[in-house]
């Protein structure tokens, strides 16, 4: 780890374990980009900023053509309206109605350790290793307009921290309509781009495509950062696989609306940038104010997919998730909401809870339905007060009567959301978002609170602590079943209206940290209609997310897969669902849903008192399994063998703890294919003088033999057939 600035040749300087970032000072002022990628120990590399500015003709030449000279350059961070005419990552506007901003090198600051963001998640310094950091200021000297750009590294990883800070020091108040956090430019390398595209119940799908000319855009504007997009883009070049080929990445740490665009232009060059979607953004920076953009992790890999998802892994896990239970084996819960919808009382949670515990499952969540008049989807959201009609017992009484059956408690809340039928509504109505004079529209006849203003944020936020308080409950589910629209809050005017979008997951953060200041052992999971808000933002307060609302465990290789190429499995909610599967209908055994569920935090969600004699001894048999390898699924390094997308009928990954002593491989053949061989497949990761022993079978294969001839795999007649293969080191 290394930041170094050479003031002879004016190049910065970024140095990690294995990849090199530098830029340097075109025309003497502007911040250009010259190379990111494997590690370089000759950093002299002016010449690649393809900016002579050493003759008398050469500066003539760029006074002539600055224009084409500034939509050619490879800017570090530019700005609209003074040549670049691409998606610059910085747009303004003056009072006058102004566009233009020339953003020109000022100063630059090495630091150790890394500063956090006020009110954003953001990575930060731990015991895996030290950091620094390095800001560049540049500045608009007619704007009284500086921009900080700051790159941070850890000790530890290959990750590039990126985040920009705007500050007016003028005297007239600046409209930022666009400020990315992150900008890119490189050369074309006949690039394909890679993001995760889906929908509800079927998420984060990897989809590749060629790069050309133009704009590729992945954005989302509902609020939150949605089903159907991620903030997540890589560029790949040809050939690039598991362990071949280069890649860039990015991931964005914020929770809500972002754009993540890739544009070749007329010159051959690929600029990829990151951040806040500026569609209806646009933020009022009075004189002497600053507005700081969420954080962007850039990812670069010489040695294929591999390597940047396990860059992520174990950036995510060292130096984003700060729960005390990121390191420990998550309890095996059993959820109510599949066994019994809205259709339940005190008495059937207890008999869950009974028949749950012989079979050693540790915690049992009350779903939705518990509170208010909520006997359906339709009313009562933000009416947080235990139904006494349902829990009769009283929600104190309940939970003890849970724990002295041998299990946690657990409960589920969806904090931003309100029924128009609720006594919250009823009481303020002009709590919901809205635009004056129009009805809002509804979805899962629901409204959506507007948290941007503190007196919600504290209304609502003190009904789900005086709740949390009432009882020993060691659990949240924290839902969000609806996206934004008909945005208007009472509680800004008409020139801050454009704020909106930006102060919600403000106040979601906000919320969100109060909630782990107070009930500091709370296990948080967070949740959106499933997947809906799977993001780095979220992970700073929950060290799980629900993955998906479809547990059926063919459609969660794809949705694992996508989310496992960024995100820890340790991250992802996973259960073991009722079948038929209420979403697909599919049939599949029970070994097979808890195989996929285990690459996950792993439980529930059926209902145990009708579950057969059979399976109750098949689910005991799981639960075993469970503890004995979590924590080479939590902790280990992540391998992807094998793809259904891919080979349409079979799947396979590896984990792999650190020490190597250890290789838990899981294998799904999803659709049976006639007069086949065995499958080979070539495991990863190991040891390669090492001996490891099967211990199904106790035969002996070295590493090298194991990870270059592979091991043969062969399916009995059937679908979904599910195995799991446990090496370990003799």
């Amino acid at each position: 780890m290394r930041i170094h600035f050479d003031e002879a040749k004016k190049i910065f300087e970024i140095q990690t374990n294995n990849t090199t970032y530098l830029m340097g000072l075109a025309y003497d002022r502007y911040l250009a980009h010259a190379y990111y990628g494997s590690k370089l120990e000759d950093t002299d590399v002016q010449y690649l900023l393809r900016a002579p500015y050493e003759t008398e003709f050469e500066k003539y030449w760029f006074n002539r053509e600055k224009v084409e000279k500034m939509d050619s350059l490879c800017h570090e961070y530019s700005a609209g309206g003074v040549g670049d005419f691409r998606d610059t990552p910085l747009m303004i506007r003056t009072e006058g109605g102004y566009h233009a901003c020339e953003l020109v090198y000022d100063s630059y600051e090495i630091m150790d350790g890394k500063p956090a963001l006020e009110g954003l998640p953001s990575t930060f310094p731990s015991e895996h290793g030290a950091a620094k950091t390095l800001e560049i200021c540049l500045k608009d000297e007619l704007l009284c307009l500086k921009v900080y750009l700051r790159y941070s590294v850890f000790e530890d990883s290959d990750a590039i921290i990126r985040s920009v800070k705007v500050v007016n020091e003028g005297k007239e108040k600046i409209y930022l309509e666009r400020v990315l956090s992150t900008c890119l430019d490189m050369d074309n390398e006949a690039f394909s781009l890679y993001t995760l595209h889906g929908s509800w119940a079927r998420e984060r799908d990897i989809t590749g495509r060629p790069v050309t000319e133009g704009k590729h855009i992945v954005a989302s504007l509902r609020g939150e950062t949605s089903h159907q997009n991620h903030p997540f883009m890589m560029l790949t070049t040809n050939g690039t696989s598991q362990t071949e080929g280069r890649v860039y990445a990015m991931n964005f740490v914020y929770s809500g609306n972002f754009i993540a665009e890739t544009e070749l232009n007329q010159h051959g060059y690929v600029r990829m940038s990151m951040g806040i979607n500026p569609t209806g953004f646009e933020w009022v920076l009075d004189p002497g104010a600053a507005f700081v953009t969420p954080e962007v992790v850039m990812v670069y890999s010489d040695t294929g997919l591999g390597h940047m998802t396990r860059t992520y892994h174990d950036l995510y896990r060292n130096h984003l998730i700060r729960s005390k239970y990121l390191h420990q084996k998550r309890p095996i819960l059993i959820n109510n909401w599949e066994a019994t919808y809205f259709d339940f009382d005190d008495d059937k949670l207890v008999d869950i809870a009974r028949e749950a515990h012989e079979v050693g499952i540790e915690m049992l969540v009350m779903d939705d339905g518990w509170f208010g008049k909520r006997n359906g989807d339709n009313c009562a959201l933000g009416d947080w007060f235990v139904n006494e009609e349902k829990i009769r017992c009283g929600l104190k009484k309940l939970v003890e009567r849970v724990n002295a059956e041998g299990l946690k408690f657990g409960i589920w809340f969806e904090p931003e959301m309100i029924s128009p039928d609720s006594d919250l509504f009823r009481e303020h109505p002009d709590y919901a978002i809205q635009v004056p004079g129009r009805t809002p529209a509804m979805s899962r006849e629901q409204y959506v609170l507007d948290i941007t203003r503190k007196e919600v944020r504290d209304c609502v936020y003190g009904r789900v602590k005086a709740i949390l308080e009432s009882a020993n409950i060691e659990y949240v589910k924290w839902d969000m079943n609806r996206p934004l629209c008909d945005i208007g809050s009472y509680g800004l005017d008409r020139e801050h209206m454009g704020e909106f979008y930006h102060r919600y997951v403000l106040g979601l953060y906000e919320m969100q940290e109060r909630l782990l200041q107070d009930f500091p052992n709370l296990l948080l999971e967070n949740c959106s209609g499933g997947g809906g808000r799977f993001d780095p933002g979220m992970l700073y307060y929950s060290p799980q997310i629900w993955t998906s609302d479809d547990m059926d465990p063919v459609m969660r290789l794809g949705i694992q897969e996508g989310t496992a190429l960024i995100y820890p499995l340790s991250t992802m909610g996973a259960h073991i669902c009722v079948c038929p599967n209420h979403t697909t209908g599919r049939v599949t055994p029970i070994e097979t849903r808890a195989n996929i569920a285990m690459a996950g935090t792993f439980g529930y969600e059926l209902d145990i008192t009708k579950v057969s004699e059979e399976d109750l001894e098949k689910m005991a048999a799981c639960n075993k399994l469970y503890h004995r390898y979590n924590e080479i699924m939590r902790e280990g390094d992540y391998y992807r063998i094998a793809s259904y997308r891919e080979t349409n009928y079979y799947d396979a990954f590896a984990c792999v703890t650190k020490d190597k002593k250890e290789c838990l491989m899981t294998f799904m053949n999803v659709l049976y294919r006639p007069n086949r061989q065995s499958i080979k497949l070539r495991l990863a990761g190991l040891a390669p003088d090492a001996k490891y022993r099967l211990e199904e079978t106790d035969k002996v294969y070295s590493g090298d033999l194991l990870m270059k001839a592979g091991i043969l795999v062969e399916p009995p007649m059937g679908d979904f057939f599910s195995k799991q293969y446990h090496f370990v080191m003799e």
